[in-house]
């Protein structure tokens, strides 16, 4: 069920009238636990399986890590929810991604195998909720949190729909306790959940599909074909394309959470206003960052040790970071350049050279352009289908090769997306757009607030699923 889709807005609409209904909280918990199985469900109910078994598995491994005091028996039931949580994942995911590569490692030394092809189905938002329900485990184990005191508790946390199958990543301390006393939104948090759905749908229906989408795809199925300037212009509305369909997502995950009176973490701040790559992985995807760095990065000991090792452990982080977002060498390469940049960043800032802190104007712009220009240059390895591929837009974008796919209007569309995007983003980089939500007079609140329906109607085309449901 897309958010982008006149059932989801029914089914959000029966929720939040049964959400108000003068009712025992309790049963309010099984009722949306009821509804995000629905909603999982309408993509392909068996794999709802899967949420069931991580879900009563973390439950019982959860209460023995923090009822036992035995650091053996503890290390026990950790390994078993890593083993469930990353043992599905591992096989959904990279299954066949290791095969692929057995079969090729096997060819390049002369044996020929020729296996039957796995023939796995990708569960939706497995990557997901899999984080999620590992840094309950994780937390517990730690002493940095308690287990969850009703099963209803732990189950609505793990499946929330809103937020179920693309983010953000939920931590068991941030949700857990919202779930205590019951929960309905104010007006006020009604007003601006609604304004942020109604942003997210307006990001995706209009920026990302009908704008933008279109011209990324017609680079990046003919990458043979395209000249320099194709090249970085199905780059540019791709950086567009997928800030704007995940931004969306998040900004309506977090929008449908706050109308019912649950408060989600911000997963975006402006990524394309930061200056320097540190910055932007403080904006970009921030629930995601923040796991790596607090569960991945710092357990393998962050920047304690040597110079070496933290150049160590921010690469390991960030091609895990790209693995995780699929399995293909594409992401690792992704992964991969990210890593470098940190480490060349980094590098400059324990020399005095960190362009990021430097106070003049020109230097913020400098900086902050570079970062964008590096930023985008990588997101051709994340869209690319195959390294082949990604290679070929690469020798395009820095070289100077002939060739026209895209239009002269659509490379103003592209532009035009683009520079507006970037201004919007500058602006808010240190400001509140809640706050600036609040004080637009009401004639105007009322036009953003219909904006959903009016763009769900007037914008033509098939409605495509968001990007990062295939994560």
């Amino acid at each position: 069920m897309l958010f982008n889709s006149f059932s989801f807005l029914v089914f959000f609409a029966v929720i939040l009238v049964l959400h108000r209904l003068p009712l025992p909280w309790t049963f309010k918990k099984w009722q949306l636990v009821f509804a995000s199985y629905l909603f999982y469900m309408a993509w392909n109910p068996p794999f709802v399986v899967l949420l069931w078994i991580s879900t009563c598995v973390d439950w019982y491994a959860g209460h023995r890590l923090y009822e036992n005091h035995v650091p053996s028996v503890r290390k026990k039931w950790l390994w078993l929810s890593l083993g469930v949580n990353l043992g599905l994942l591992g096989y959904f995911k990279y299954a066949g991604f290791v095969l692929e590569n057995f079969v090729a490692l096997l060819a390049a030394v002369g044996v020929d195998y020729a296996p039957a092809p796995p023939d796995i189905i990708l569960p939706l938002g497995i990557s997901f909720y899999t984080f999620q329900t590992l840094s309950y485990t994780f937390s517990i184990y730690r002493r940095e949190a308690k287990p969850a005191p009703h099963f209803v508790d732990f189950a609505l946390f793990v499946t929330f729909f809103p937020q179920l199958v693309a983010g953000p990543i939920v931590r068991s301390t941030d949700f857990l306790r919202q779930l205590i006393e019951p929960v309905r939104a104010n007006a006020r948090q009604f007003g601006w959940g609604l304004a942020l759905l109604n942003l997210g749908l307006f990001l995706k229906v209009v920026l990302s599909d009908f704008l933008l989408a279109p011209i990324s795809d017609l680079v990046f199925a003919s990458p043979e074909r395209a000249g320099t300037v194709d090249a970085w212009i199905g780059a540019l509305a791709f950086a567009g394309q997928i800030f704007c369909d995940f931004g969306g997502y998040s900004s309506c995950a977090i929008g449908a959470a706050l109308c019912l009176g649950f408060v989600l973490p911000e997963n975006f701040r402006c990524p394309y206003a930061a200056v320097g790559f540190s910055d932007f992985w403080r904006r970009w995807h921030i629930s995601l960052s923040s796991w790596l760095r607090d569960y991945l990065y710092i357990s393998l000991g962050g920047n304690r040790r040597s110079t070496a090792r933290t150049y160590v452990n921010l690469s390991g982080t960030m091609l895990l970071g790209g693995l995780w977002h699929g399995a293909s060498w594409n992401f690792v390469v992704w992964g991969g350049l990210h890593g470098t940049y940190l480490i060349v960043e980094r590098w400059l800032r324990e020399r005095g050279r960190d362009i990021a802190a430097l106070s003049s104007l020109p230097m913020q712009w400098l900086g902050g352009g570079l970062t964008f220009v590096l930023v985008t240059f990588t997101w051709v390895f994340f869209r690319a289908e195959t390294l082949g591929d990604s290679a070929q837009l690469v020798s395009a974008m820095l070289g100077s090769v002939a060739g026209q796919i895209v239009s002269p209007d659509q490379i103003s569309q592209v532009c035009a997306v683009m520079l507006l995007l970037l201004a919007f983003q500058v602006f808010f980089r240190e400001r509140d757009l809640e706050a600036a939500f609040d004080r637009l007079p009401a004639f105007v609140k009322g036009p953003v607030l219909a904006l959903p329906l009016l763009t769900l109607f007037a914008i033509p085309g098939d409605q495509r699923a968001f990007i990062y449901f295939q994560f």
